[in-house]
């Protein structure tokens, strides 16, 4: 949903529905999806009509109380039982956003906790997921705020970013384009470059529709020449977001962010990770544990109705891949920039409140 400033907010709770803005569908067309089941839901966040990170959090808060409302029992034994199979469902969606299984915990643990009814800890359910989307808004601002003091010292920067990780893929304003709207604010910022980030366009199709909505200068490069940009020194500092962060600050992001990771080292560019803290998994020590998800090749191989290769040929397509640590300059969250080997000792102890 656009508000009278342009501002986006992919995902929001109105007329007793969740109403998403079909990201599947921009920059073409601008139009909504009205969810009012959590198997609807589900399949929204499998087939990317909401995608990013924090985004697919708040979605699958909402789709935890979807899917409760639907629950038919007063047994509240049963109940919860009947949330577990929701929470299974929404997990299976997407297995590289972290989000996604901290927002299901959290929901899963509110109803447990709540004492009354099942239509009682229904409406919990509901005040839960709002407030989920309230405090991913605020978070995104805190970032930006953050970012805006980490990144280098020059009055005019030129930023470049990989995928979405703006409005559309948060509750609003975003976490790696937060820090973009942040220096656009305070008047710092010269020029975004924005990859495209095959194999579906995000930065392309996304990151440069936001820009668009809000004036903010953008230049649309392919991922393959990021590395030129950097040679002809028309970048002054890499900011992306992320999917899951390992306790040691190894960082899985949409699949391309580990080359241009190791070409911002190559030119001495800071390279900055963008992200909430619900990002960070601490059960898991370094980025070899984390979860890669494989899509359909259907993604590689054709746009639209074009087919772009020969018949016969093969095709790998992993979404994610993982930034070692040591290429990582900070780690910007709501509660301030990081180095990757100070996460744990600063941050693992606001997470667990």
């Amino acid at each position: 949903m656009l508000s009278q400033n342009n501002q986006v907010y992919p995902v929001i709770w109105s007329q007793d529905a969740v109403w998403l803005i079909d990201q599947t569908r921009l920059p073409n067309e601008y139009s909504l999806v009205e969810i009012h089941r959590s198997d609807d839901m589900a399949q929204a966040i499998k087939t990317m009509i909401v995608r990013g990170a924090p985004a697919i959090g708040v979605a699958a808060a909402y789709g935890m109380y979807l899917g409760a409302r639907e629950i038919k029992t007063s047994d509240k034994d049963k109940f919860l039982a009947q949330l577990e199979e929701v929470a299974a469902l929404l997990r299976s969606t997407r297995p590289t956003a972290v989000n996604l299984f901290w927002a299901i915990a959290r929901m899963l643990r509110t109803a447990y906790e709540s004492i009354g009814s099942v239509e009682d800890i229904k409406q919990i359910l509901l005040k839960t997921a709002l407030e989920i989307n309230a405090e991913d808004l605020q978070t995104c601002q805190a970032i930006g705020k953050h970012g805006l003091a980490a990144l280098p010292n020059i009055s005019k920067l030129r930023l470049l970013t990989h995928c979405n990780a703006g409005a559309l893929a948060t509750a609003g304003y975003g976490t790696a384009l937060g820090v973009v709207r942040s220096a656009w604010s305070a008047g710092r910022l010269t020029r975004l470059y924005a990859d495209e980030t095959r194999p579906r366009l995000q930065g392309a199709k996304l990151t440069a529709w936001e820009c668009v909505q809000e004036g903010i200068p953008v230049t649309v490069i392919t991922d393959g020449m990021a590395a030129h940009c950097m040679q002809q020194k028309m970048i002054d500092a890499v900011v992306v977001g992320a999917d899951r962060i390992a306790a040691n600050g190894d960082t899985a992001n949409k699949i391309g962010t580990y080359s241009l990771a190791i070409v911002a080292k190559a030119h001495n560019i800071p390279f900055f990770v963008a992200a909430p803290v619900s990002t960070i998994d601490f059960q898991i020590a370094t980025g070899e544990e984390i979860p890669i998800e494989e899509r359909d090749p259907v993604e590689i191989y054709q746009v639209g109705d074009t087919i772009l290769t020969p018949e016969g040929a093969e095709f790998y397509n992993p979404a994610f891949d993982v930034t070692p640590a040591e290429l990582i300059t900070a780690i910007i969250t709501e509660h301030g920039a990081f180095a990757p080997n100070q996460l744990h000792a600063q941050l693992h102890q606001k997470q667990m409140v």
